[in-house]
């Protein structure tokens, strides 16, 4: 507690969750003391900091921005903005990450943010200890170094908090499958984590494992330097054209001696380039073991919610949830977890909310999901969204939000070479309309009921 009686709750990143929920404990002074922003770099932004160098920055840190040059959103602005802070109007509704970045320095403007950010601060333990009168019996050492001058002269120091809302991102540390035989191909290995350009591949030959929204992204960007592309995936065939130059594969299931990729179904081919577009790794370095998150198979568990271990609910992970419209995410699980510190929404019991977790996670295995794809909430965002509102008692998103984000997902399926020219307008809480570059109304797709 603050010496005023008020909550202190440490956030780390600064990225688009970490801004968000600086900016729902500030909204709330009357309970939370101002939080404590620690950010490892010298930037706001996490994933939207465009960084041309791969590999590490001077201070021997590793480049966590994922970032290419060319990216420009796969989510219309409508929908991808916080609710409460809208994109500037004049901009095109798939907009360049340049614009992204400056948006997200504009929300730390508007909220004034900037005061409560450590930059160049790396967390190095986030450790539990009991408190008879904190919340919940718990409060949290936080000990972090600063590292401006470098990773070998770093200087300590431990705070107390009591509650802790870790948002430190997942894009930033590769998922390369296990593939027998990797060690034999002779040409160039990498991970999306390291493309920044085309050029570099112009003319070249690209298995590109992995059909997810980057893999596609990057399909396309290496098409219009005449790479010849073969886009190896697991997932049903894509239905819409391709780009000029790439065609589908099965899955490459192992390396022959002489460096060749075999696919699942025998075909062969030989590549300059092994491109993974496989995704990240969770990793929370700085967690102490006792806490009990663990990671296994691309599942972060057990997280009540899919936010805070029921053994120990003052903390909150932020933002694992995958294939969902981030920042309105953010917004409704930072709510979420302000409902909970303030006592708006009262916390089951511990066996209750592992109970809950256990219950969640077996029902949906039992529709067939995957342990590996269970963070993958996809349309079950919006009903997700909709119970954490419900809960705490905040309001939910309008119900235009998950129409129009789903709406884009079928144009997008469809048109994958021409969807990012489409405009949408917002009419009200419920309508919205989309045209063409041509300035065409285009009819809306009719959705399967959520």
């Amino acid at each position: 507690m603050s010496p005023l009686g008020k909550l202190r709750v440490a956030v780390i990143g600064a990225g688009a969750a970490g801004l968000c929920a600086a900016r729902h404990l500030l909204s709330r002074q009357d309970i939370f003391a101002p939080p404590v922003v620690y950010e490892l770099t010298k930037h706001i932004g996490g994933t939207w900091v465009y960084e041309e160098r791969v590999g590490s920055y001077d201070n021997g840190l590793p480049i966590h921005s994922s970032m290419y040059r060319d990216l420009s959103t796969n989510i219309p602005k409508e929908v991808m903005s916080f609710p409460d802070f809208p994109f500037a109007k004049h901009l095109p509704s798939f907009v360049h990450h340049t614009e992204v970045r400056k948006y997200l320095e504009q929300y730390c403007d508007h909220f004034r943010l900037w005061d409560h950010i450590q930059f160049d601060t790396m967390v190095d333990a986030v450790s539990p200890i009991k408190v008879k009168n904190g919340w919940k019996g718990l409060a949290w050492d936080v000990t972090s170094s600063d590292i401006s001058d470098g990773l070998d002269r770093r200087k300590s120091i431990k705070e107390t908090f009591d509650a802790v809302m870790v948002c430190n991102g997942h894009f930033y540390d590769p998922y390369i499958p296990s593939i027998p035989g990797l060690d034999k191909f002779k040409g160039v290995l990498m991970h999306s984590h390291e493309y920044r350009s085309a050029e570099p591949f112009s003319r070249k030959s690209v298995v590109l494992l992995g059909a997810g929204l980057s893999g596609l992204d990057l399909a396309m960007e290496l098409s219009s330097v005449n790479a010849k592309v073969i886009l190896s995936h697991g997932q049903n065939r894509l239905t819409g054209p391709l780009p000029a130059g790439v065609e589908q594969a099965c899955p490459v299931t192992r390396v022959l001696e002489d460096g060749t990729l075999e696919f699942q179904d025998g075909r062969q081919a030989t590549a300059d380039v092994f491109l993974f577009c496989t995704g990240y790794n969770f990793t929370f370095p700085f967690l102490d073991e006792q806490v009990g998150v663990q990671v296994k198979d691309h599942l972060v568990f057990p997280l009540y919610k899919f936010l805070m271990p029921p053994a120990y609910p003052s903390l909150f992970v932020v933002g694992i949830c995958r294939a969902i419209c981030p920042f309105p995410h953010f917004h409704v699980q930072s709510q979420f977890i302000i409902s909970v510190l303030n006592g708006t929404f009262p916390l089951p019991s511990c066996e209750e909310m592992e109970k809950d977790f256990e219950m969640d996670i077996a029902a949906r295995r039992a529709r067939g999901v995957a342990t590996r794809h269970i963070l993958k909430l996809d349309s079950e965002q919006w009903a997700y969204n909709e119970h954490l509102a419900k809960l705490g008692g905040f309001q939910p998103l309008p119900p235009y939000w998950s129409n129009l984000y789903e709406s884009n997902k079928v144009f997008r399926a469809r048109h994958m070479l021409s969807y990012k020219t489409y405009n949408y307008t917002v009419l009200n809480e419920k309508e919205w309309m989309v045209q063409n570059l041509q300035g065409q109304q285009l009819q809306k797709p009719q959705l399967k009921q959520m």
